[in-house]
């Protein structure tokens, strides 16, 4: 294995990345397109899609070529470095083709063990939230503030997102509601910007379902980086993808687990 580059040259290269998703997905996002679905229930993909997971690829052959790759939109590519970028050109196609601008451009990378940097960029409001090496900031137009999960610990007075009211499967749904039925707030179709806010102390809890590793890899590291925590519903690692539970405060999280677990 390669010797790892330090953490500001891999952080330079993720905003590279970041920045040439979001110049593709912007010369589209509320514009006409077609619409494309990869399912008969209707899985939008989109030419914003595509070019930019192809705009992020060119940067990471060009910058980062001994990494791996695992994209959405294309096949995954093998390394020699130990490093994968994770890639999720927009998190959200539904809304983007929508014109709602609560999709996102997800940058990540971890190693075989956890995440090392992740980026969540909304190109429409130009803000980016980072996490990762000893940095959790969120930056538009310039300025820098720094992200710290809420301090929320009983889910009475919690703020929880989902992304879509079935949740997953009908026992996912069914154990969502247990604990959606004990917090203050139920919101939903924010996708990666849910734990954007999450992680800005805006909300306290992110639970999903159904998730693919590009779907939570650059979320981790951002919520992780604001003090918060992310596992699966089980209570374990999430970065594979499938069920996952983000929270504010380690006791909101044994609250949720509990009643995710029946």
């Amino acid at each position: 294995m390669e010797p790892r580059p330090d953490i500001e040259t891999l952080r330079a290269v993720a905003h590279e990345a970041a920045d040439a998703a979001r110049a593709a997905t912007l010369r589209h996002f509320r514009r006409p397109m077609a619409v494309e679905s990869k399912r008969a229930d209707f899985d939008p993909v989109t030419i914003a899609d595509r070019e930019a997971e192809a705009a992020m690829r060119a940067v990471l052959s060009r910058r980062r070529p001994e990494d791996a790759v695992l994209g959405e939109e294309e096949a995954a590519t093998k390394g020699t470095s130990g490093l994968t970028w994770v890639l999720d050109p927009i998190d959200g196609t539904r809304g983007f083709v929508s014109g709602t601008p609560t999709w996102g451009v997800l940058v990540g990378l971890r190693d075989a063990d956890a995440m090392l940097l992740g980026l969540i960029d909304q190109p429409w409001t130009g803000e980016r939230f980072e996490g990762g090496g000893g940095v959790a900031r969120m930056v538009r137009a310039g300025a820098e503030t720094p992200l710290r999960a809420s301090g929320t610990e009983r889910l009475e007075d919690a703020t929880i997102l989902t992304t879509f009211p079935e949740v997953g499967t009908a026992a996912e749904g069914a154990a969502f509601r247990r604990v959606a039925e004990r917090c203050r707030l139920v919101r939903y179709g924010l996708d990666c910007y849910a734990y954007a806010l999450l992680a800005a102390g805006h909300v306290d809890l992110v639970v999903e379902a159904g998730l693919q590793p590009y779907d939570i890899a650059a979320p981790i590291a951002v919520v992780e980086a604001a003090g918060g925590i992310v596992t699966s519903w089980s209570g374990g690692p999430a970065l594979d993808g499938g069920t996952a539970v983000a929270a504010a405060t380690p006791a909101l999280h044994r609250a949720a687990l509990e009643l995710l677990r029946g």
